[in-house]
């Protein structure tokens, strides 16, 4: 691999869409056709019972460099695995004879009532999983009663997404090397009505998959996501290599804590650091007034080898003592993750992955009903456990 191609792999978020040159090549399929936009939402489908089932759905449809893309994690996978793994090795302990018939899902994160403590996740790159992408899973979303963390690299501008629905949106933001370019990319954010502001901080992707299948945005979709965060000198007449490199060098992949002295100082809205593993970094978020705290080893997509995100949960929380919110997210596939995760001390999860391949399935229909079933998992898990309501799931249901 020659020194330029490595540069780029080191990329984080929008910065590694833009991985490989071929977009032909990033958009084919296995036999080499284009995908075709509508493809994914043609014809009935069968009946998705849970998020394996919507996630086989979402394998037939999409071509498999964009499949693998949403589908693998960094290197062995390491992180990927254990972030299941690690579900299955907490066992819930029900207590009998609570009487409870029903349950109340409904939380509040950051003071916005949510009718169940699932939010979505940013994920990128959402319009190469169905011609909708962010605008379809911002609707879900709000139809579903829930938050939509918004990806810098969604695919559309924060305007088109803060127009999309009327539901609490939370928007992620990747820092521009240019700071003009991130106030008024902040600005705009507040503009459009979102309601907190996510900093993802981790690093470190190396995905052997995306590599091997040459994943890439199409030239276009690139080209509209550089011009929605206000790199305004993008135009369609560069050449495809041209806006790779500019992507490549357009993000601060350096960050360090004062960042956060000067986001404070251009907004007033809630901040939240996305990509915390270590006690440590909880307790300086907190000294520093962060409003919340997402702990978060990126799905297993960044560094290989770190530990699962519900391992290290109850550590963070602990640290914390009650001085932010903390969210998490990482291999959540069930309602009694969520139910475990609520349990060591979540407020509520995030989700990426299951919405992901539910928009594939079956777009603003597919994650309305990917969030249905973890609803009801979790409802079915709260009266078995006695839980009437979120605040009576409690750290002795869990060992």
């Amino acid at each position: 691999m020659d020194r330029r191609s490595f540069t780029q792999l080191l990329t984080l978020g929008a910065g590694s869409l833009g991985l490989w040159k071929t977009s032909a090549q990033a958009a084919a399929d296995d036999t080499g056709a284009a995908p075709d936009p509508e493809r994914n939402q043609q014809g009935a489908q069968p009946e998705a019972v849970n998020v394996a089932d919507i996630e086989a759905i979402a394998e037939a449809k999409l071509p498999k460099a964009t499949f693998d893309y949403i589908a693998t994690g960094s290197a062995d996978q390491v992180t990927l695995h254990e972030n299941l793994a690690a579900f299955k090795r907490l066992y819930v302990y029900p207590p009998l004879m609570k009487g409870v018939s029903d349950a109340d899902l409904s939380t509040t994160a950051l003071g916005q009532m949510i009718t169940l403590p699932v939010l979505l996740a940013p994920v990128a790159a959402q319009r190469m999983y169905h011609a909708q992408g962010g605008l379809a899973a911002a609707r879900a979303a709000a139809a579903a009663g829930t938050i939509y963390g918004v990806s810098s690299s969604v695919g559309n501008s924060v305007e088109e997404i803060g127009l999309s629905s009327n539901g609490p949106k939370w928007f992620q933001l990747y820092v521009p090397k240019d700071r003009a370019v991130s106030r008024r990319l902040v600005e705009r954010v507040e503009r459009a009505g979102y309601e907190a502001i996510i900093v993802t901080v981790d690093l470190g992707e190396w995905k052997d998959a995306d590599r091997r299948n040459r994943f890439a945005l199409p030239k276009e979709m690139l080209v509209k996501h550089l011009r929605d965060v206000g790199f305004d000198q993008i135009t369609d007449r560069m050449s495809y290599e041209d806006v790779v490199d500019f992507n490549v060098n357009a993000w601060d992949l350096s960050l360090s804590w004062p960042f956060f002295d000067w986001l404070r100082g251009i907004t007033k809205l809630p901040l939240l650091i996305k990509g915390v593993m270590r006690p440590e970094d909880a307790r300086k978020a907190v000294s520093i007034g962060l409003d919340g705290i997402v702990v978060s080893n990126h799905g297993g997509r960044r560094l290989d080898g770190m530990p699962a995100t519900i391992d290290v949960l109850p550590g963070v929380v602990e640290a914390v003592a009650g001085g932010a919110e903390v969210y998490m997210d990482g291999g959540i596939r069930r309602g009694t993750d969520v139910l475990k995760a609520l349990a060591l001390g979540a407020r509520a999860v995030l989700i990426g992955r299951p919405y992901a391949w539910a928009l594939a399935a079956d777009g603003e229909a597919g994650v309305v009903r990917v969030i249905d079933l973890l609803r009801e998992e979790l409802r079915n898990a709260m009266i078995a456990t006695g839980c009437a309501k979120i605040s009576d799931i409690e750290r002795s249901l869990i060992s």
